[in-house]
């Protein structure tokens, strides 16, 4: 059976609480849309303020948040026509952002048109983030042995190291790169070799037992192999080795070739852009610490900032911190953690 315009049911509700799927009354108030993504912009004071509903048709609507919009259950299609009221004319169709209205033929009287909906442009495309080829990943060279004679070697070269036997004993007991907590004590590993013992060899040793580890999806197992991505990035930088690093730094963006829907590929590089221009450095604190002369609390606050700041200079900066001042604020961090 064949449904009706008529049949569909209308109701009013607050564009703050649009979601996904919805179908939503057009500002022409005769065709509806479905709403494939939905984001909210905040104002200056961070309270929700305006919402972005990208269109299954195409195009974006702003609403702000307050507003009351019209949804319709039962619509099935990315833009459905509805019928206009006996006393309207035909309205003007969707135009996309910078296009005019057409103008009525000369002699004639104006045309009382209902207001078009202009469209903004979608954002552009992010630019495709290659992953490394074959050739490139030689270059990180296979493990001299067992993850846990790695492991062994390295507490071997440092027997008076008391953090980096503890995190050896844990260890030892076998590697497992299933585990979120066995990636993170190998990562953990990797930065006290390098930030407090200064044996950069050995870091790179064991961070490469992480580096090679494929992309799962798993939020927190990954964010232990980024970490030790963006420290085998800085120690080849430092070394010298800039072909080495930049597999690393390709390494770092796989999560970014996951999505394969355009749209919203353009909004998870909008949002990641934003990470990297607002990093969390951790200053309030950092401070905190230092007011209250608690020392050991804000050693494990700048290792903290170091690990953001060196994930920074892994994905080659941001639009507010560039090369040039993160590479200071690294040097200011290992001496303020190795002091």
């Amino acid at each position: 059976m064949t449904e009706t315009p008529a049949a569909r049911h209308h109701r009013e509700q607050q564009a703050g609480s649009l979601t996904t799927g919805n179908h939503i009354l057009l500002p022409d108030g005769r065709r509806t849309a479905e709403i494939d993504q939905v984001e909210l912009e905040h104002d200056d004071f961070g309270s929700p303020a305006l919402v972005l509903a990208s269109l299954s048709g195409g195009g974006t609507l702003r609403v702000a948040i307050g507003t009351m919009v019209t949804v319709v259950d039962g619509a099935h299609d990315d833009v459905t026509q509805l019928p206009l009221p006996a006393d309207l004319p035909e309205a003007a169709p969707l135009m996309e952002a910078g296009t005019a209205p057409e103008q009525p033929a000369a002699g004639t009287g104006p045309l009382a048109v209902a207001p078009a909906v202009v469209l903004p442009p979608l954002p552009p495309t992010p630019p495709a983030v290659n992953g490394p080829g074959e050739e490139e990943l030689a270059l990180i060279p296979a493990p001299d042995g067992t993850p846990e004679s790695v492991v062994e070697a390295a507490a071997e070269a440092h027997p008076d190291a008391e953090g980096v036997l503890l995190l050896a004993d844990r260890l030892s007991k076998g590697v497992n790169f299933k585990s979120g907590s066995c990636l993170k004590d190998l990562s953990d590993l990797a930065h006290e070799l390098f930030v407090t013992l200064k044996d950069a060899d050995g870091a790179l040793s064991v961070a490469d037992l992480l580096t090679v580890l494929p992309y799962d999806g798993n939020p927190g197992r990954w964010s232990s192999v980024e970490a030790s991505l963006a420290l085998a990035s800085y120690i080849c930088r430092q070394d010298g080795q800039d072909k080495r690093a930049e597999v690393y730094e390709k390494l770092i963006r796989t999560p970014e070739n996951q999505e394969t829907d355009a749209f919203k590929a353009r909004m998870a590089a909008k949002v990641r852009q934003r990470s990297l221009n607002e990093p969390n450095l951790y200053d309030k604190e950092i401070f905190r610490s230092i007011d209250n002369s608690n020392h050991d609390a804000e050693r494990e606050w700048r290792l903290l900032r170091l690990e953001s700041l060196l994930f920074l200079r892994a994905h080659g900066g941001s639009e507010t911190i560039g090369m040039t001042e993160l590479e200071r604020r690294i040097s200011n961090e290992l001496e303020a953690v190795r002091a």
